[in-house]
């Protein structure tokens, strides 16, 4: 049985105004009217964004005659049109001027769309079609996306979909760019960077092309992408992923990334995270975008769709973007342990850890982890960090209890095996039930104090057998993130954090059980003076350092009022996080498995 073709043409209108304009063509149907949608959420963004309140006009007009056809709205994002059954084509303009990855962004030199803000779907077409014509605007841009391609000809580009959910998962790229290709396995990868750069293109790819076989590798034959393309919006500042089904689209920082020239000897550690990033959403292609809950293998795109699930998904991809640079020697065994460190200090400096499992976090994503503010690190946990401790002790609690028999990547497997392949989708209780089915291993206990319960994941007594211990320390500045390190911590803590503005320190985090919450400083007051000293951050930390006495006076700024408030000088609470090697071969056999 054949079904009905709905035709989107998409025109990049005017980059001065950031605007492009869609035109779809309803055929003929049996409908007195239609129901066309613009999605409220994009697949991996787990936060209402009410794409449609970018479409700045849509009007309607019966295809044959060119009458315009009444078009009514009845809700934010929801368009009914009158139709009498007969052709209509409904055209619309879009407002794109979001940098990110979750929405679209044009500029003089590209356009970026990701097709949730960009194809209205039509209700009453449940079984459709879809063809994309994309018109060549008159700048030399070029076109990438994973979209099936159709045709190409003198003035647009065609491109061909078989359900709206993969319409709308294939970003699209149009403009400069710097593209470099290369094969891993028989998959075709392109890398692509907005722009013209002197990015060091080879060295990326040389660095990549290990992070994508072990991937592949991990999952087995055969592979559910034959291209790939990692999509990278270069920026002075901003950090960002999002995954696709063949595609993932990225945010970094121009500058931190490998230039021709640069010291090949040497990776940055934010070239290093940049590398991370592309693992982790390369990873997503088949956990989260095959293997996925249950709730979330054909969500409502109109609202929230809940899941306390995140903390398999996220979680478990966060350990796998670092620990897979490891196992293929892109970074250090050292490097690794201290990233590890760094996701600890996270939790250690993280009150919420205590108030809120990492379950609740993944179904309140929508309302708390999305739309995080300055509380955020004393009341909510991140199910990305946490989950990614979680899913470090769940591999070396299996590989204990089996004799080191199986591990997480068994697990792994396991899921893609039973649910990824064939896009069933997960219930919550699939760890526990592959552990007791497959490996005949109970995690129950486990996971109801981890993932349902508030305590912290149990490493001290796991991470000896494989040649690991963990410590804490002080923090040696405001700016410490963990780790091992040569210098001497500080004495004294503040219990805030700032950032430098014209007249003093800004509060931007006050953290519970610390001095500054003690002494009443809140979020937004300005730190002036210490003891009647005008600091900044060194001098106020040199200042609690060297006092012999039991509190210091703060002189601060709220609300234009001028304030002073006592804070107790307490001694500096210990959480950061290190990890000493203690035997290497045992970690590098760990870092090893498959």
């Amino acid at each position: 049985m054949s079904h009905p073709t709905l035709a989107y043409t998409l025109l990049i209108t005017d980059w001065r105004k950031h605007q492009f304009t869609v035109s779809l063509s309803i055929p003929s149907h049996d409908h007195t009217k239609l129901t066309l949608t613009m999605p409220s959420w994009i697949p991996g963004s787990y936060m209402v964004r009410d794409f449609a309140r970018n479409v700045i006009t849509l009007n309607a007009q019966q295809a044959e005659t060119n009458s315009p056809l009444p078009v009514v709205k009845t809700d934010k994002q929801t368009w009914e049109i009158m139709t009498s059954g007969n052709p209509a084509t409904i055209c619309y303009t879009v407002y794109a001027n979001d940098l990110s990855v979750r929405s679209a962004f044009i500029n003089h030199e590209y356009a970026f769309i990701n097709g949730t803000c960009a194809f209205l779907s039509v209700e009453e077409f449940e079984h459709a079609n879809y063809q994309l014509t994309i018109g060549k605007p008159s700048m030399p841009w070029e076109l990438n996306t994973t979209l099936p391609f159709n045709r190409d000809n003198d003035n647009e580009w065609v491109f061909e979909a078989v359900k709206y959910e993969e319409l709308i998962d294939h970003p699209i790229y149009i403009g400069v760019a710097d593209v470099f290709s290369f094969d891993v396995d028989g998959v075709s990868f392109d890398l692509l960077f907005s722009g013209k750069n002197n990015i060091d293109l080879q060295r990326i790819a040389n660095d990549l092309i290990p992070i994508c076989k072990h991937h592949m590798r991990l999952f087995g034959e055969p592979q559910p992408i034959n291209k790939y393309l990692f999509m990278t919006l270069l920026a002075a500042t901003g950090f960002g992923g999002l995954e696709h089904r063949a595609s993932t689209a990225l945010l970094f920082p121009r500058f931190d990334l490998p230039m021709i020239g640069d010291d090949t000897s040497v990776k940055s550690e934010s070239y290093i995270t940049f590398l991370s990033l592309c693992s982790h959403e390369l990873f997503h292609t088949w956990h989260v975008k095959r293997i996925k809950p249950k709730v979330l293998v054909n969500p409502s795109l109109a609202r929230e769709t809940y899941t306390n699930q995140l903390w398999i998904y996220e979680g478990f991809t966060s350990f796998y973007d670092d620990v897979t640079l490891a196992r293929v020697g892109l970074i250090t065994p050292q490097q690794y342990a201290d990233i590890i460190a760094k996701t600890m200090t996270r939790l250690l400096q993280n009150e919420g850890r205590l108030k809120q499992s990492v379950a609740e976090s993944s179904f309140d994503a929508w309302t708390k982890f999305y739309k995080q503010d300055a509380s955020a690190a004393n009341n909510i946990v991140s199910y990305y960090a946490k989950g990614g401790i979680i899913a470090l002790g769940l591999d070396l609690l299996l590989r204990r209890q089996s004799n080191n028999a199986v591990n997480l990547d068994d697990l792994m497997v396991l899921l893609w095996e039973h649910y990824g392949r064939e896009l069933k989708g997960t219930p919550d209780d699939v760890i526990q039930t592959l552990c007791m089915s497959h490996f005949q291993i109970d995690v129950t206990d486990y996971l109801n104090e981890v993932v349902y319960g508030i305590q912290d994941v149990p490493l001290l007594s796991e991470l000896p057998a494989i040649g690991l211990s963990m410590q804490t320390r002080a923090k040696i500045n405001g700016d410490d993130k963990g780790g091992t390190t040569s210098s001497k911590p500080v004495r004294k803590q503040f219990g805030a954090t700032f950032k430098p503005v014209a007249q003093g320190l800004s509060v931007i985090q006050v953290f519970e059980g610390l001095a500054a919450m003690e002494a009443g400083i809140l979020l937004n007051d300005v730190i002036i003076a210490v003891n009647d000293y005008v600091v900044d951050q060194k001098l106020l930390q040199r200042l609690l350092d060297t006092t012999q006495d039991a509190t210091a006076d703060v002189t601060l700024i709220r609300d234009g009022k001028l304030l002073s408030v006592t804070l107790p000088v307490n001694d500096a609470r210990e959480d950061a996080c290190f990890f000493a090697v203690e035997d290497l071969n045992a970690f590098e056999t760990w870092l090893s498995l498959k």
